[in-house]
């Protein structure tokens, strides 16, 4: 990258977003060194103009950003930060520092709640000791082969409502299917992203017939 330093004085703004979900996480300034030192330690980092010094995200509450993509904007004087966050982002305890009251009540893109549910059903696996009796937990506990048998059941039982005209109920067992297969990925040791880049690759490879069809 070839970012503009020099057109605010040596700090550009930098917006953070959630890699996962889109939503925007905080902003902040970034130098040279900062840049350098997120690119080296993969937890984004920025210069505090209060304190005139590097501060990593999460280095007093451990709720850091882990990188995952920087982009400049097109006159390279801006920074897009694509990071996974670990915890809250805001010192309030909340998921945005842009996010109010008002804001929470808005319904989200169906996309951004199905990463906010593999995160969870992640951390279940990674830290069951946190909530050892949720399902999610006692499902991961039992195994692979039972989870893939939740599956099964939560296809067969939307396929039946789906043949019979049951919209109420078709919508209730393809939301369990929905959740069961996130286990059943997390499980497998795999991501709703790499389900995704396959449907994408699919796409594209569909897309690029059809043209030459035409």
């Amino acid at each position: 990258m070839n970012l503009d330093f020099e057109k605010m004085g040596g700090l550009i703004p930098a917006v953070v977003q959630d890699a996962d979900t889109g939503q925007v996480l905080m902003l902040g300034y970034v130098d040279e060194e900062a840049v350098r030192q997120t690119e080296q330690t993969g937890r984004v980092t920025f210069f505090s103009r209060s304190k005139n010094r590097l501060w990593t995200k999460g280095e007093t509450s451990g709720h850091f950003l882990t990188l995952v993509s920087l982009h400049p904007d097109c006159d390279q004087d801006a920074l897009l930060i694509r990071a996974r966050p670990d915890g809250p982002t805001c010192h309030r305890g909340t998921t945005s520092c842009f996010e109010q009251a008002a804001q929470t009540a808005l319904p989200t893109a169906p996309v951004s709640f199905l990463a906010e549910l593999e995160r969870l059903v992640q951390r279940r696996q990674q830290r069951p000791e946190e909530e050892p009796n949720s399902y999610t937990a006692k499902l991961f506990q039992r195994g692979l082969p039972k989870i893939a048998q939740k599956v099964g059941e939560e296809a067969v039982e939307t396929v039946i409502d789906a043949v019979a005209g049951n919209t109420e109920g078709l919508k209730g067992e393809a939301a369990d299917l929905l959740y069961h297969l996130l286990v059943l990925l997390a499980a497998s040791g795999l991501r709703l992203d790499d389900v995704v880049q396959v449907l994408r690759q699919r796409h594209t490879t569909i897309a690029a017939g059809e043209r030459r069809d035409s």
